[in-house]
């Protein structure tokens, strides 16, 4: 068994492997249905392996993932301090300098504090006091010596993610440190806050960011490994928390490298040793080496500005490709970085743009060419997995408002005709446009099998609601369905064939309206049974006859001259010649109706309207006494067998292309009364 099943891997995961003809090679060798069930079931059985080997890939890629996520938050982590640490080395040099170059000044500035140490510190710190004293929860903030209050507001807090605002905060700037209180809205009296955060300035690092309306005048506040986002009022108490925060945090630097300096005097002997940029001769070359100062990448952010707002996407996308390929090979430096910091910001709204403008949200007038302005613009860019959802998104939405807008008829096979040239064309436009717009990019194919399912699966709705829900006749039904499979063999001249997903989706309702229609032709056939007199007809005129002649014919009864007599009389019962026009009416729409998932169910169907005559046929004889009445009925045996059922065996082996075995049993097994029609001598 599991070399059976290894073979059957290999011969599938071959790389020649042509799924016709293997399904042709296996129709032809199995015999029977019983081969074919066991032979889905072991491919079934490989399915179910092969999904549980990609689950179980998918988890470990998963954890790889995530332990991967862990890393680069760790690596980002680290680059946080590295760059925390250079921006305060870069600060320290700064101020060495300042203070090499203006050593009189601080001298002269120190004698001048020195005349006032004691009144600015008492005045400062009581400003601290006064203002600590609303703030709940801060006793020990003012046991640190010397610390002073040097700004103070309001500001909102805004989550870092959502960007939505949290809470409104009072921060506190002193010369060390940043304290946020929150608000105590619902208290009275002194406290009007509560201590919620303390941030020495050592660990701490400002960032502007950018007015991205209606999010404007914020900053955010970076503390490793976390960060807040807070707004201020307006434009200028941005500024000034900006400049105060940058101000204090030098100074705080240059107090704290004073501090030093007078609790371990420098010796005359040793050379102050300055602390160097290890990155600063690497940068100043790569500098350089990249040119930023012509006129077109100068321009580069508000030319894209203006391409976006004068819906130039193309001109923008090129912009950006002639940056890319200018920056191809250049070092990225400081200013490099900057300038792609601004571009990446103009990408976005460009990005979200073209978004809108495949959104279904939009007009659908146009047809799938009016998408493709955006979608080559966002394959340009890169993301063309975006753009391909979106187009399918943006077709299926306008495929139901299609359907929902087309106006239901009285005729069902009229409104199937609308439905099917309105759902297939669309299908079909858009089909061309996807492979024009995605033709280099294989992986999004796909995506657009599974929105054909998905949109085929819209039209099965409209299609059997009108159809089979409204309990249309069987040849109704059956024609409707004819339309919709000649639809679906058309898309098959460009590759895509969808007939068996119609099918597979059809499968139920057609079930149904067989099962439907077979249950009516026995109550009718039982019915006329229970009347059965068994005497010849009468068709009373010679029209009537040949009429009747020309029908039997178009069921393919190509002999039922032989049963008709002199005058206007057939040598049949009424009762048969009735249940011989339904059946071959029900044969010829099933045959419409069939699909290989339906092949059991027509065979059946058709076995059991069968049985119900010959069971009545075989009663018949064994109960009639009368000799000429019962040689009357093995004539209509004889028709029956002889004719009808030969008849029903031939068109449904070549409606199928296969052989009706459960018929032919039916036929030859039967233990009824069979006898040539001139014969009187009966046989068993």
């Amino acid at each position: 068994m599991a070399d059976a099943a290894n073979r059957l891997r290999r011969q599938l995961e071959a790389v020649n492997f042509d799924p016709k003809q293997y399904v042709k090679s296996l129709s032809s060798q199995s015999d029977g249905d019983c081969d074919l069930q066991e032979h889905r079931q072991k491919i079934q059985t490989l399915a179910d392996e092969t999904a549980q080997n990609l689950k179980k890939n998918v988890y470990k890629n998963y954890r790889q993932f995530i332990e991967t996520a862990k890393e680069i938050s760790y690596l980002e982590s680290e680059m946080y301090q590295l760059s925390h640490i250079l921006t305060e080395q870069k600060s320290i040099m700064e101020s060495i300098t300042q203070a090499l170059l203006s050593a009189d000044k601080d001298e002269t500035a120190k004698e001048m504090q020195s005349a006032f140490p004691k009144e600015t510190e008492e005045v400062k710190q009581r400003t601290l006091t006064t203002l600590l004293e609303k703030v709940e929860g801060c006793n020990n903030i003012l046991e640190t010596p010397g610390r002073y209050l040097v700004y103070n507001g309001d500001l909102t807090e805004y989550d870092v993610d959502s960007m939505s605002p949290i809470q409104k905060v009072h921060a506190f700037l002193m010369n060390d440190c940043l304290l946020v209180a929150t608000w105590l809205a619902a208290r009275r009296g002194a406290l009007r806050f509560k201590y919620n955060a303390l941030y020495e300035l050592d660990g701490l690092a400002i960032v502007n960011v950018k007015d991205n309306p209606p999010m404007k005048d914020m900053f955010k506040i970076l503390m490793f490994p976390e960060s807040r986002i807070f707004q201020a009022e307006n434009t200028k108490i941005k500024k000034e928390w900006l400049e105060i925060l940058d101000e204090t945090k030098k100074n705080k630097v240059l107090d704290d490298r004073r501090k030093k300096e007078i609790e371990t005097p420098r010796s005359p002997a040793t050379p102050e040793v300055v602390p160097r940029n290890p990155f600063e001769n690497e940068e100043s070359i790569s500098e350089v080496l990249v040119d930023l100062s012509l006129d077109w990448i100068q321009e580069l952010p508000e030319d894209l500005d203006v391409c976006i707002a004068q819906r130039d996407f193309e001109g923008a996308v090129d912009l950006l490709d002639k940056l890319n390929e200018y920056l191809k090979d250049k070092p990225v430096t400081a200013q490099v970085k900057d300038l792609k910091g601004k571009v990446d910001e103009r990408v976005r709204q460009l990005t979200d743009v073209l978004v809108f403008e495949l959104s279904p949200d939009r007009s659908l007038r146009g047809g799938p060419k009016a998408t493709r302005r955006a979608v080559s613009q966002l394959i340009r860019l890169g993301q063309s997995t975006k753009a391909c959802d979106l187009f399918l998104k943006n077709r299926a939405a306008a495929v139901q408002t299609a359907i929902r807008q087309l106006r239901i008829e009285g005729a069902t096979l009229l409104y199937i005709h609308k439905l099917c040239n309105i759902f297939f064309t669309s299908l079909l436009e858009t089909a061309k446009e996807f492979e024009m717009d995605f033709a280099g990019n294989n992986g999004c194919y796909s995506a657009f099998v599974v929105w054909s399912r998905s949109a085929m699966k819209m039209f099965v709705d409209a299609f059997s609601k009108q159809v089979f829900d409204s309990k249309e006749s069987l040849p109704a039904a059956a024609e409707c369905v004819k339309v919709a499979k000649e639809h679906c063999r058309q898309l098959s001249d460009i590759g895509l064939d969808l007939t068996f997903t119609l099918q597979s989706l059809l499968v139920k309702d057609v079930k149904a309206a067989l099962k439907s229609n077979k249950d009516i032709i026995i109550e009718a056939t039982k019915h006329r049974n229970s009347e059965e007199m068994w005497r010849k007809m009468n068709l009373m005129t010679p029209e009537a006859l040949a009429k009747l002649k020309e029908e039997m014919k178009s069921c393919g009864i190509n002999n039922f001259h032989q049963y008709t007599g002199d005058d206007c009389w057939v040598n049949l019962s009424y009762t048969i010649v009735a249940f011989t026009k339904q059946l071959m009416f029900f044969l010829e729409e099933g045959l419409k109706l069939y699909f290989p998932e339906l092949h059991m169910v027509l065979l059946e169907s058709l076995r059991e309207i069968i049985l119900v005559a010959v069971q009545h046929v075989d009663y018949s004889l064994r109960c009639e006494q009368e000799p000429d009445k019962k040689s009357f009925i093995r004539q209509n045996a004889s028709f029956l067998y002889e004719t009808v059922l030969v008849v029903v065996e031939k068109q449904f082996e070549e409606g199928v292309g296969k052989p009706a075995k459960q018929l032919q049993d039916l036929r030859t097994g039967s233990r009824l009364v069979r006898v040539n029609p001139e014969s009187t001598t009966s046989v068993v």
